[in-house]
């Protein structure tokens, strides 16, 4: 059976029979069953927004001064059924416990991962009880709470004398402000990276500069691994959280993660930012998953403009699928985050944009999606990217908000339909046309193209369907 397709943008395709939705189990084993909305708390939503109907869009929060805004965990309950109406079952939030204080030639803490006291919650978020409430909120409404965590690095306000291997106190130069870890025994000997190919560098010394270093916790010391592990787990239990988001990850080593994801006992994803899927492999083996940053490293490029490269794209994946532990069933999927400039900001073009929002609903990963995507945020490179999002007044109407719905209803539709649907590799099928991808995972058949506003055609050939059988185009822009 041939089919030939000429759309502006974009096609999901199921079979007909897959129209009736099944309700999903909720635990921490069933992730990949998931979408994930990613939020920098500080920027999602404000408490006690009393003005507008709790929107305040006229509360202003400039972003190049890289202060807090004033979101907190509260505001993140007022706003749960903006995201689980979009489609949403799962919620990723920025660290949550307490950062050095006040202003730094970088800024403040407001992003949450500059910690001094794994202890004590950030109390510009809110309280303990702020935080178990959103969880709570969360498994009301059926959706899994992820937390953002960071081991790798403490810091501190004290200026650090590098010749001394100390930071600068009125009392005890090995001592620091940080807690739980006092002594600078309890951190590799500062030096800064300078050779990121040299993977003892990378994991031994410091991130940062002497400005504001980030003191490098020491996690071969077998102290410090005891104490980060019964910290962990404490956090776990204390707010019911379902998974946890592994940051800087490969600024430690695996041997490390093992022992800590298994203490957590939940869901781990861990953030490797590389481009390379051998050296992103080994995480694979220590924890559930990892984000997908070497396919994200092809997929901007690729949907960047007409003539970005869909080949290097297919090749990744198909590295992935076949490197990783678990293929790439357990990877994040994405395309924006606060780590980086917004695809919008990279390209002006709406056809490109809307094809590369489709790609995390139809990879084999877990689809994750950046706070402001779904409102057509465009900001730049950090701190450009973190926008309040309460001046988007939580548009549920917007072209994006009502992409995305239809985009998680589709997966979900996917999923009912074939109980393989989660463990089947895409496959990428000949189009025999440029600037096009086919992509089959049954019962869903993925048309992508870069050609921007342009027109696209795809002649699929391969025999998909049943004579007669009807299919839906469940997304067509």
């Amino acid at each position: 059976m041939s089919m030939s397709w000429r759309l502006f943008s974009y096609s999901l395709i199921l079979t007909a029979l897959s129209l009736c939705l099944m309700s999903l189990a909720a635990s921490a084993d069933d992730w990949r069953t998931r979408s994930i909305y990613q939020i920098v708390t500080d920027r999602f939503a404000l408490a006690n927004a009393d003005k507008d109907n709790g929107i305040a869009p006229t509360v202003p929060c400039d972003t190049a001064a890289r202060d807090y805004c004033g979101g907190s965990w509260r505001g993140v309950i007022d706003h749960l059924d903006y995201i689980k109406q979009m489609g949403f079952d799962a919620v990723w939030i920025s660290p949550v416990h307490s950062n050095i204080e006040g202003m730094t030639p970088y800024g403040a803490g407001y992003h949450g991962y500059w910690p001094q006291n794994i202890y004590s919650v950030n109390q510009h978020f809110g309280s303990a009880d702020d935080l178990k409430n959103l969880s709570s909120a969360l498994h009301e409404r059926d959706m899994l709470f992820m937390i953002d965590v960071v081991v790798n690095h403490m810091l501190t306000t004290l200026p650090l004398n590098v010749t001394a291997s100390s930071f600068v106190t009125p009392q005890n130069g090995s001592a620091t402000d940080v807690t739980p870890f006092a002594n600078m025994a309890d951190f590799h000997p500062p030096c800064f990276i300078a050779d990121y190919n040299n993977q003892t560098e990378v994991e031994q010394c410091w991130l940062g500069d002497a400005t504001l270093p980030y003191a490098d916790v020491d996690t071969e010391n077998m102290s410090v691994v005891g104490t980060l592990n019964s910290w962990v787990q404490d956090v776990v239990s204390n707010f019911s959280v379902d998974g946890l988001r592994l940051s800087t990850v490969k600024f430690v080593s695996p041997q490390f993660w093992q022992d800590f994801t298994r203490e957590a006992g939940v869901f781990t994803i861990g953030e490797v930012m590389s481009n390379n899927t051998n050296y992103t492999s080994d995480y694979t083996q220590v924890m559930n998953a990892v984000l997908d940053y070497p396919t994200w490293y092809a997929l901007v490029p690729a949907f960047q403009s007409p003539e970005g490269n869909l080949s290097a794209l297919t090749t990744v994946v198909t590295q992935s699928q076949q490197l990783y532990a678990s293929g790439a069933f357990m990877t994040g999927s994405f395309l924006d985050n606060h780590d980086q400039a917004r695809f919008k900001h990279l390209v002006p073009d709406a056809a490109l944009v809307a094809n590369a929002a489709v790609w995390p609903f139809i990879h084999d990963g877990i689809p994750i999606i950046y706070n402001g995507q779904e409102q057509g945020l465009s900001g730049g490179y950090p701190p450009a990217n973190h926008e309040a999002i309460w001046t988007a007044r939580y548009n549920n109407e917007s072209a994006e908000y009502l992409a995305f719905k239809n985009l998680n209803r589709a997966r979900k539709i996917a999923m009912a339909a074939n109980a393989y649907f989660l463990i089947t590799p895409m496959e990428f099928l000949e189009t025999n046309t440029n600037n096009t991808l086919a992509i089959w995972k049954p019962p869903m058949l993925t048309l992508l193209t870069n050609a921007g506003s342009t027109s696209a055609h795809w002649n699929v050939t391969h025999k998909l369907f049943k004579p007669h059988q009807h299919i839906v185009d469940c997304v067509d822009v």
